[in-house]
């Protein structure tokens, strides 16, 4: 796919309220998700619950944003496998999430600022918000940022992020953040504190910290990755050998194989 032919995936975005009298949410995780594991979908679960009882959201879609392959981080597979491998993930295991590919596809490394408006233009924009649950008008979905506290932590941290930008994504769209062993919410939000209103942090009941480098590192070691990440992307990654030698960090031009 190239930005020729895409096409905005909607397929599972809930366009008409249960519950007209919550806002109607979409969330959206910007990552590399190489590869995704089970704790990337878990944290759209959590952040549902926590709309559902601690605030007046009602959760209508979720999409996972891979990067693009001009991120050049260490251990990033190409984006066509990065892509294909999240698709797998949300296919098999989840009836609301989506795979949103404008963001892999992209020339130039794209800020989290620009995505989320790419998602504000194509839900508000485009698709004219969401019916209310009388089918009698529309209102805009609020779009919001989703990652785990690492994110916050950089975000925190001076000179990492422009400032215009986490106004921006802060300010004009919010973020729910799940908590991560290891990392200070207090002191990372300790900074943020402008637009504390519009964060929201979802405590994990069941500490989970699995994590994409710790699948790469098992691989290289040749250890089992089984019930760490979901089953079919399992096959995928040793279907392409991904992960296992340096050069699987590299953008390739080979396609991936689908079964």
């Amino acid at each position: 796919m190239d930005l020729d032919n895409y096409r905005f995936p909607s397929h599972r975005l809930r366009l008409r309220q249960t519950d007209s009298n919550r806002v109607p949410l979409v969330l959206v995780a910007c990552g590399s998700f190489s590869p995704i594991t089970y704790l990337h979908l878990r944290m759209f679960e959590m952040a549902n619950d926590y709309a559902r009882i601690n605030t007046n959201f009602e959760v209508v879609g979720g999409y996972l944003s891979p990067v693009s392959d001009a991120y050049k981080k260490a251990g990033l597979a190409s984006s066509h496998h990065r892509l294909r491998m999240c698709e797998l993930a949300t296919e098999e295991t989840s009836d609301w999430l989506m795979v949103d590919p404008w963001e892999a596809i992209q020339p130039a490394y794209m800020p989290t600022a620009r995505v989320l408006d790419h998602f504000e233009h194509e839900i508000n924009g485009v698709h004219g918000g969401v019916l209310s649950e009388d089918g009698t008008h529309r209102k805009p979905a609020k779009i919001m940022l989703l990652a785990g506290a690492d994110l916050i932590g950089t975000m925190s941290a001076p000179g990492v992020w422009a400032e215009k930008d986490l106004d921006h994504i802060l300010g004009s769209f919010g973020a729910m953040i799940v908590e991560r062993s290891g990392t200070d919410m207090d002191e990372a939000l300790a900074s943020l504190k402008q637009w504390e209103d519009n964060i929201y942090v979802i405590h994990q009941m069941i500490q989970n910290d699995v994590s994409s480098t710790k699948i790469r590192l098992f691989l290289k070691r040749d250890m089992s990755i089984q019930y760490l990440i979901p089953e079919p992307v399992i096959r995928y990654i040793e279907q392409n050998r991904l992960y296992m030698d340096e050069d699987n960090s590299k953008p390739k031009d080979k396609q991936p194989e689908t079964n």
